[in-house]
């Protein structure tokens, strides 16, 4: 392969997806990012990190997330203007430093829109990682040691957050296949599988 490339992971609660991302990061000898974007965006920004994480904390609880969407069209409002810290600048920033990092470096991204934000360019591999429900449950139960109706309120919850999410900064069904390259069942694949997988066709396209 030539030139850099990005692998965006969008992933329902539960799936692998994140073990998934970290193993391709591992074997490809790339960087993974995730929750650092936050921080990222903070520090190009000037905006305290704390804001970028009370605007996640309100998706999670407004109905008005429910009621429409704000769909992301590549604007940044300047310091000096209302609005400098509103939910969709911040977003703004977020999708500007997911932007500059697909311009430099070969990496996975996880989450936070990144397929959208990067659709239009080339070099974008956008997977999105799923399972079974009682996959899922029965893995969130090993891995945080909560009893059966956690998981289940986690799942429910988490995957709300992230197709409303999507669906404000989008406009677009989270889970819609058409929004990816590669949909991945991590249930009947094996995490392993699934990063082979991504990896040959990332031979394939780039080759």
């Amino acid at each position: 392969m030539t030139g850099n490339y990005v692998i965006t992971i969008a992933r329902g609660y539960g799936s692998g997806g994140t073990a998934i991302g970290k193993k391709l990061s591992e074997e490809l000898n790339i960087n993974y990012y995730d929750r650092q974007l936050i921080r990222m965006a903070s520090d190009d920004s000037g905006i305290h990190e704390r804001l970028f994480g009370e605007a996640d904390e309100r998706i999670k609880l407004s109905t008005l997330f429910r009621l429409g969407s704000s769909p992301y069209d590549g604007s940044l409002i300047p310091p000096e203007s209302a609005g400098f810290v509103s939910d969709k600048n911040l977003f703004g920033y977020q999708a500007k430093i997911i932007k500059e990092l697909a311009e430099k470096e070969s990496c996975v991204i996880m989450g936070r829109c990144a397929d959208f934000i990067l659709k239009d360019r080339p070099n974008v591999v956008k997977v999105f990682v799923h399972a079974s429900e009682e996959f899922r449950i029965q893995s969130i139960m090993e891995r945080t040691d909560c009893s059966r109706r956690d998981a289940e309120r986690d799942i429910k919850s988490i995957d709300r957050y992230r197709s409303e999410y999507y669906k404000h900064y989008t406009g677009n069904d989270w889970q819609n296949v058409c929004n990816y390259d590669l949909s991945l069942n991590s249930e009947e694949l094996g995490f392993d599988k699934c990063a082979e997988i991504v990896k040959s066709y990332l031979n394939i396209r780039f080759r």
